[in-house]
């Protein structure tokens, strides 16, 4: 025996006249014709199961159904009495025997009222409800259905909303477990896309017209373009009424399979606002010979052929769950582990002529160059675009991401550039007023050394020790020579080139001039009675001290270039849309150790002059050597401050000006009065002069 619970006779509205105000009035009279449909197909498929002897040999199955009214109270009393094996109040047939199985029934809080009371006694309960919460093993271990869960409708449209990328929808649901499950089930699914809900709004058809008119204007007042109505028909139809009453256009709505394809709503008038809905609908097959069966239906017939009194005895839970089979449409037919059946819908779309699909969102994508900004208190579907930083880009994604290092954002804030290059180059105005100079530099000691060489026999010459003076002046030469190393791109040799060779070169040159203030010293010294000093102090001697100071300085640099050598480098911290290449020293220490051995030397050479200069010889070096040095210490002390201040490339350009200031200075005061001399005044270059015997 199996027993059935349709809602053939339903809750007709009968409208009153405080309807605006109140429910309206409910009673369990109107005849569903669907529902009828429904009773008609059972008794139809089990006088086709009974006309099959392959299908159950030997076994005959019986029916009995009741109506719920669509009420799970009704519904409730109906499956006890089923389960009871009770007549209905009033009958006074005899017991009919006990039930097998029990289809019941469409609706989810009925099916789940039916579930809860007869689970117990081992009942399977099969039909039309979807609800996802019915898959409960433990609180409805005995529940099978034909039709899939919510969850897999809910899967299906998170799967639709994604499609079409719409982001900010709302929703409607039906104000039992059926709406309430199924909503759930559906924010749980899109929440993963990064939908939001904009609002949910709550109906029944019990509901009062005030209600109603909340939602209503709840829809008015959103700015939501797409919203789903997970709703039964029933339900949902008052809502449709007032929404083409108001005149409300202009949505995408989105159907579930309670309504998709429900007689009430498809109508003309309801199609004004409910054009283009897109929804689930289960996929349907031509059932044979069902409808010459439908309508053969007659009062007129025999009263008894209705319904079959064969009960069906033998069905349990245990063998409904291993069910599988194919059946005659090539369909497999099973119960997975909840007793759900395969998930199988169609698409069914209330199409618009010439129609375009709507975009919903709360905000509009944000374009390239800028980033999405949450607005404090709106879901995460609403928020500002805001422009990217500098150094940030953002093209395909709403999130700004910052440029490799090498490079720097546009200004649309949607690509990276490389960013510019920067280092003395000889194109430059700078570098060419330091190539210039060098080379003048170059010139005036070549000048100088030719003159020197030309007049080597002259007193002057003689008097300003003529050796030391060819080593001050080729010393010279490389010291102007040094900035030309600091013009072009860094590389691994020109960094260690210009290091080392200023270092040495400059060292030379002190040291020559250290030479000369001792030959200066010595020389007075020797004019005293019995003072040797010149003697011991001769060409060989000078020769030691300028290769044994320069020798110092070029074990520095060995030492600097074998442990910690400079190398190019890319400086950043001095622009942003910059890369400044410069030579980084390597070890600072050693850099600052080369510096000060040539301050050092620098330093004695000025200590010597300054007391000599008061010798009284007429033409007494000691006065220009002193000036020279003065000038050179000057330029050093003020490098360090400018040489770690300045940015980028003027930290090379402070370099090579201290550079040639220096060497400028200690050609020009040791040799110019000499040149003056030799060129100007002849008559002054004479032994007597230079003697200061006139």
């Amino acid at each position: 025996m199996i027993g059935g619970i349709f809602p053939v006779f339903i809750k007709e509205i009968f409208t009153t006249s405080t309807y605006e105000k109140e429910p309206p009035e409910v009673k369990c009279e109107g005849l569903d014709l669907r529902a009828f449909r429904w009773t008609q197909v059972m008794i139809y498929s089990i006088e086709e199961i009974n006309k099959d002897p392959a299908l159950l040999p030997y076994i005959s199955l019986g029916y009995r159904i009741l109506n719920s009214c669509a009420s799970p109270t009704n519904t409730l009393r109906a499956a006890l009495t089923l389960a009871s094996g009770l007549e209905e109040i009033g009958s006074t047939s005899p017991c009919p025997p006990a039930i097998s199985a029990l289809i019941a029934e469409s609706g989810s809080s009925q099916s789940m009222t039916v579930a809860g009371a007869v689970g117990p006694f081992q009942l399977p309960v099969s039909y039309f409800s979807t609800c996802a919460c019915l898959s409960d093993r433990v609180k409805y271990p005995t529940f099978f259905r034909t039709i899939p869960s919510d969850y897999f409708e809910a899967k299906g449209l998170a799967a639709l909303v994604k499609r079409f990328g719409w982001e900010w929808i709302g929703v409607i649901q039906s104000d039992n477990d059926y709406g309430r499950n199924g909503v759930l089930a559906f924010t749980a699914e899109v929440q993963k896309f990064g939908v939001c809900i904009a609002f949910v709004g709550t109906i029944l058809l019990t509901y009062n017209m005030d209600k109603i008119l909340n939602v209503v204007e709840m829809i008015k007042q959103s700015t939501v373009k797409v919203i789903l109505a997970y709703v039964p028909e029933g339900d949902l139809y008052p809502l449709m009424t007032e929404i083409v009453k108001q005149n409300i256009t202009g949505i995408q709505w989105l159907s579930t399979y309670a309504w998709t394809t429900a007689p009430r709503p498809s109508t003309p008038e309801i199609y004004q606002a409910f054009g283009g809905t897109l929804g689930f609908v289960g996929q349907k097959v031509s059932i044979p010979d069902l409808k010459p069966y439908l309508t053969s239906i007659s009062p007129y017939k025999d009263l008894n052929a209705a319904f079959v009194r064969d009960f069906w005895e033998v069905m349990v839970t245990d063998k409904l769950q291993r069910v599988n089979f194919r059946n005659q449409f090539g369909d497999n037919v099973f119960f997975d582990q909840n007793g759900d059946p395969p998930a199988f819908y169609d698409i069914v779309n209330w199409h618009l002529i010439n129609g375009q699909v709507p975009t919903s969102l709360c905000s509009n994508v944000c374009p390239v160059g800028t980033r999405k900004a949450q607005i404090k208190g709106k879901p995460t579907c609403c928020f500002d675009c805001i422009q990217c930083t500098d150094g940030t880009i953002a093209n395909s994604t709403a999130e700004c991401t910052p440029c490799p290092q090498e490079y720097w954002s546009n200004d649309r804030r949607d690509g990276c550039f490389p960013k510019t290059i920067e280092f003395l180059t000889y194109q430059e105005p700078m570098g060419i007023a330091v190539t210039v100079v060098s080379l003048l530099g170059v010139s005036l000691s070549l000048a100088t050394m030719m003159i020197f060489i030309r007049y080597r026999e002259t007193p002057v010459i003689k008097a300003s020790n003529s050796e030391l003076s060819c080593f001050l002046l080729f010393s010279l030469l490389l010291c102007f020579l040094c900035p030309l190393t600091f013009i072009g791109r860094p590389t691994v040799w020109t960094c260690m080139l210009r290091h080392t060779a200023f270092a040495v070169t400059f060292a030379f040159c002190i040291s020559s001039v250290l030479g000369k203030n001792i030959v200066v010293v010595t020389a007075f010294k020797a004019t005293f009675p019995g003072n040797n000093a010149a003697m011991k102090f001769g060409p060989a001697q000078q020769r030691i001290i300028v290769c044994s100071c320069t020798l110092i300085q070029i074990l520095i640099c060995i030492l600097w270039l074998k442990l910690n050598p400079p190398f190019p480098d890319m400086v950043f911290r001095y622009s942003n849309k910059k890369i400044v290449l410069e030579c980084n020293p390597g070890s600072e220490a050693a850099f600052y150790a080369v510096l000060g051995y040539i301050g050092l030397l620098a330093v004695i050479c000025l200590v010597l002059a300054f007391l000599a200069r008061k010798l009284p010889d007429n033409f007494n070096e000691a006065k220009f050597i002193t000036f020279s040095m003065l000038i050179f210490c000057a330029v050093w002390i003020t490098f360090i401050p400018a040489y770690i201040s300045s940015p980028g490339k003027f930290t090379v350009a402070v370099e090579t000006f201290s550079i040639l200031s220096s060497a400028f200075g200690l050609l020009i005061s040791i040799f110019a009065p000499k040149c003056y001399i030799i060129m100007i005044k002849p008559e002054k270059n004479t032994k007597k002069h230079v003697m200061g015997k006139i």
